[in-house]
């Protein structure tokens, strides 16, 4: 029988030969979803070292944690969790943080357009912030990682009901911070 190259083999099945003992099966596991763990917790923290130390820290977690993993969950979903989960932590623990710059200008754009675009990114990062990190982390999940509601309640661990309930107050209370420094319409 031929083995398959780790990069061809799913999930369960990287889980399953790293519990076995083959240690590079996590290095693919790795290698698949530390770009989007990096993302969630740049996102959440604001700080590029910060999500790097989540990061790490997720991976560390999981791979301590592994023989705990529920196989009827899908490992994306998990891992995910743990990032989330990692990165609310350290912004619970710090209360400070700045999200990453997020009003980079067309190229097409003019000076004032840009600059219009650079404040209105600026002000929606710094109103993000005042959000709750759950509320926040709905906000980052969905709108800056695409997930489903499904995958989101997957991710934060509650029913697609409390997500898209999460989402909402988001929204609104984000919408309501806009519109006091006059950038959003009013409700």
């Amino acid at each position: 029988m031929v083995r398959l190259l780790s990069t061809e083999r799913s999930d369960d099945e990287l889980v399953r030969a790293t519990l076995a003992g083959e240690r590079e099966a996590f290095d693919v596991l790795v290698e698949r979803y530390q770009g989007k763990i990096y993302n969630v917790a740049l996102g959440i923290t604001g700080r590029p070292e910060d999500a790097l130390d989540v990061t790490q820290n997720a991976f560390l977690n999981a791979y301590d944690h592994l023989d705990r993993f529920d196989d009827s969950y899908r490992f994306f979903s998990w891992i995910y969790r743990i990032g989330l989960n990692e990165a609310l932590r350290l912004i619970r623990d710090r209360r400070e943080s700045s999200l990453p710059d997020m009003d980079l200008p067309s190229p097409s754009a003019g000076p004032e357009t840009t600059m219009r675009g650079r404040e209105a990114g600026r002000a929606i990062r710094e109103e993000l912030l005042e959000l709750s990190p759950d509320l926040r982390a709905v906000i980052v999940l969905r709108h800056f990682h695409g997930l489903s509601y499904a995958e989101m309640a997957e991710v934060v661990g509650v029913p697609e009901k409390t997500v898209k309930s999460r989402l909402f107050s988001a929204r609104r209370e984000l919408r309501t911070r806009l519109t006091h420094r006059g950038l959003a319409p009013g409700e």
